[in-house]
């Protein structure tokens, strides 16, 4: 029997973490990727607060499949104290959440990758894996539109120089269909590297988000082949198929800000197409 499980990005449904637990418990999920908690970024949250999100999260039977941090998400140039300092505090909230896992991001140009900011994105990566080694924390790349590893070949390169068992990638087709890229070949050469999956479909002539297999995103074949492969991991639902709050800070270039509000019946729609997926896989 298959051993995945699947999670989501529940501030989608709601920035009310109580409507989020509610929604996610009538349709059998048992985690999510906190993202945004009650209006406020899950990496910005005092103690307190983590901790009452954490007796939230017990009485409603809902775990976290791995923290949906913005760490890495800031242009190469900005500096880089205080951002490692969110990156400190985002893996003491994981330790709280008992998750070992944190998505993140490898930084964006703000114009062209020369070689002396490309050496600054493999200095500051190795900062993270480092404390990362030291708190047993497995931190997970997204493949980000606009980032450093943002296209395939990138994406290798990163991990073939990073991968260890403090380092792996995130596979999302959508991001990468709005790159521009072949989903099939990245996930052929990525393989080998991912740990996680986002479930986002695009579409490649205008780039919007559609639900699972109704895109270019080739969401059949890359769970057909990662099930076949023997995946226990986690599908992560992202929608995407409507704004919410907090997606104007998450997005570079948005092409959804002028969508109708998303809620609990797109992100019941989205399950319901990658689970037709995943029932015939």
């Amino acid at each position: 029997m298959a051993n995945y499980k699947i999670s989501g990005f529940s501030d989608e449904i709601s920035a009310n973490t109580t409507e989020q637990f509610e929604a996610l418990n009538r349709l059998g999920i048992s985690y999510f990727e906190p993202r945004g908690i009650d209006g406020t970024n899950i990496s910005s949250l005092t103690d307190e607060e983590v901790y009452a999100l954490k007796e939230k999260m017990d009485s409603y039977g809902i775990k976290a499949s791995s923290i949906g941090s913005p760490i890495g998400k800031i242009k190469i140039e900005e500096d880089f104290e205080p951002h490692f300092e969110l990156f400190k505090r985002t893996v003491r909230i994981a330790k709280i959440l008992d998750t070992k896992y944190i998505r993140m991001f490898s930084f964006y140009a703000g114009g062209e990758w020369t070689e002396e900011k490309k050496a600054e994105v493999y200095a500051r990566l190795n900062a993270f894996i480092d404390y990362a080694k030291e708190n047993d924390i497995v931190l997970l790349h997204e493949n980000e539109k606009g980032i450093y590893g943002d296209i395939g070949t990138r994406c290798a390169e990163l991990m073939e120089k990073l991968y260890c068992d403090n380092f792996k990638a995130v596979f999302d087709p959508a991001n990468f269909v709005q790159c521009g890229e072949d989903t099939k070949e990245c996930f052929d050469t990525l393989k080998p590297y991912i740990e996680y999956m986002h479930i986002k479909d695009a579409i490649a002539e205008t780039g919007k988000v559609v639900p699972a297999g109704k895109g270019d995103g080739n969401l059949r074949y890359i769970t057909k082949s990662i099930l076949d492969d023997g995946y226990e991991g986690f599908f992560s639902l992202e929608p995407h198929l409507g704004s919410f709050e907090g997606l104007a800070a998450l997005e570079e270039d948005d092409k959804m800000l002028d969508l109708e509000e998303s809620g609990e019946g797109k992100f019941i729609l989205a399950y319901r197409h990658f689970k037709e997926i995943l029932d015939k896989e």
